[in-house]
């Protein structure tokens, strides 16, 4: 199977190609800009597909990052994949940036708590046994919750979160998701509907208001 993995969900505009069925990479492209995701994503896939020298035609799935993370980068992200799956007639996958986080880290035989800093005190975390199976599903939590979750010793920690473990005013690192671990996951992912976008906290963008029309 040849996967298609996106990536918007962060800092990074990311495309790669894997074949699921030789468990080989055959192209990336990422390119870290912050914002402005829907002007690069489709010009990143073309580079991706290039590097892997097949044709968009040749995909037989899209994967990509639904969150949690960047609100107006997932969406961007998850309509995209969405798109393209249907104009080529496959089936698409989201893949949690909490999972690629988890993959991400060597493996040292315990369990691993992947946790992203939120901001404001709160944290973004999904618990995953020592084969790095979910134990639940992703959260927001308070500062004090997942220091209090962490000092047992018993987790691996990954992600910008783990600064604030031993200074809540640290100044945190911007999460990375990497494409590749998105598209191993996606190839391995079991096809459940279309992708939604995984919120764990609503949208800073507040509806203005004082701008209604008099009707008198």
């Amino acid at each position: 199977m040849i996967v298609l993995a996106i990536d918007t969900a962060g800092v990074d505009c990311s495309a790669a190609v894997y074949d699921g069925d030789a468990h080989r990479l055959l192209g990336e492209a990422t390119e870290m800009i912050g914002r402005g995701h829907a002007e690069k994503l489709m010009a990143t896939i073309d580079a991706a597909l290039d590097a892997a020298k097949i044709d968009l035609s040749a995909v037989e799935r899209i994967a990509v990052t639904i969150g949690p993370g960047s609100f107006t980068g997932i969406r961007v992200g998850v309509a995209a994949a969405r798109g393209l799956a249907l104009s080529l007639g496959i089936e698409a996958v989201g893949i949690s940036t909490l999972s690629i986080l988890a993959h991400m880290v060597p493996n040292q035989g315990m369990p691993v708590l992947a946790a992203m800093d939120a901001k404001r005190g709160e944290i973004y975390l999904r618990r995953f046994s020592a084969t790095l199976e979910p134990l639940g599903a992703a959260e927001m939590t308070s500062l004090d919750e997942f220091r209090a979750l962490a000092s047992s010793g018993e987790w691996q920690i990954t992600g910008s979160a783990g600064p604030l473990l031993s200074d809540a005013d640290a100044v945190t690192e911007t999460d990375r998701f990497s494409i590749s671990v998105a598209a191993i996951l996606g190839a391995e992912a079991k096809a459940a509907g279309k992708p939604t976008p995984l919120y764990l906290r609503g949208p800073d963008a507040k509806p203005q208001t004082g701008f209604a029309v008099s009707r008198a």
